[in-house]
């Protein structure tokens, strides 16, 4: 197998930025989201997608959308699958909760050499999912896309299973684990307005609010 070219810590984490941003929505990335996703200036931000572009790992046309090519895509992989193979031992090995590997991820996923990312790989028994329900890409570049919705499109009456709940905001994870939803909890869902459900096994009903609704995703 040929060695994977390398690329500065800056590109890889655009093209894992931009690959995340359409996982579990449709709507492509623009230079001015990906500079609120990163934190940084939309000036800064155009120069680097130029580059990425002459270097062929996006296409993208002024004041539209950013796309990854099929090389830009394999990177992204790649750096995907080191980052949430990193969150899944941090949480599995060493007790960190679900709401503080990101940060950790983010550092280590740029050191790590391919071989010890392969073994921790194999010692966790090929994990196909994160902490967070992400999928995880096999090393071949392949990824086990679950079917899932957002929570706030599901009805009164539906019964659900949470399939994924996004990372972004640690104290919004730290609430819904204290109030038991986590991954694969199933709930019914009672009420939309407000978002009352009931989980599975409890006598009691839990409301919801709009981050919360905008942050779980579920398979019906």
């Amino acid at each position: 197998m040929a060695k994977p070219v390398q690329y500065a810590m800056a590109v890889e984490d655009y093209v894992k930025v931009i690959y995340a941003h359409t996982e579990w929505q449709p709507r492509p990335i623009t230079t001015s989201v990906l500079a609120a996703r990163l934190g940084l200036a939309a000036s800064s931000v155009t120069e680097m997608v130029k580059k990425l572009g002459a270097a062929g790992l996006v296409d993208h046309v002024p004041y539209g959308a950013v796309r990854l090519t099929p090389d830009g895509t394999a990177l992204a992989l790649r750096m995907v699958r080191r980052h949430r193979l990193i969150e899944t031992w941090l949480a599995g090995q060493f007790g960190y909760g679900w709401h503080e590997v990101h940060d950790e991820a983010e550092v280590l996923e740029h050191a790590l050499s391919d071989r010890l990312l392969d073994s921790i790989d194999e010692q966790l028994g090929f994990p196909t999912r994160d902490p967070h329900g992400d999928p995880i890409p096999s090393r071949a570049g392949d990824v086990e896309q679950p079917a899932a919705v957002l929570l706030r499109h599901v009805g009164t009456g539906e019964t659900v299973r949470v399939v994924r709940i996004s990372d972004r905001d640690p104290a919004l994870l730290r609430h819904l684990e204290a109030e038991s939803i986590t991954l694969d909890s199933a709930f019914t869902v009672e009420g939309v307005e407000p978002f009352v459900v009931r989980l599975r096994g409890s006598a009691g009903t839990l409301t919801l609010a709009d981050d919360a609704l905008d942050s779980v995703w579920v398979g019906r």
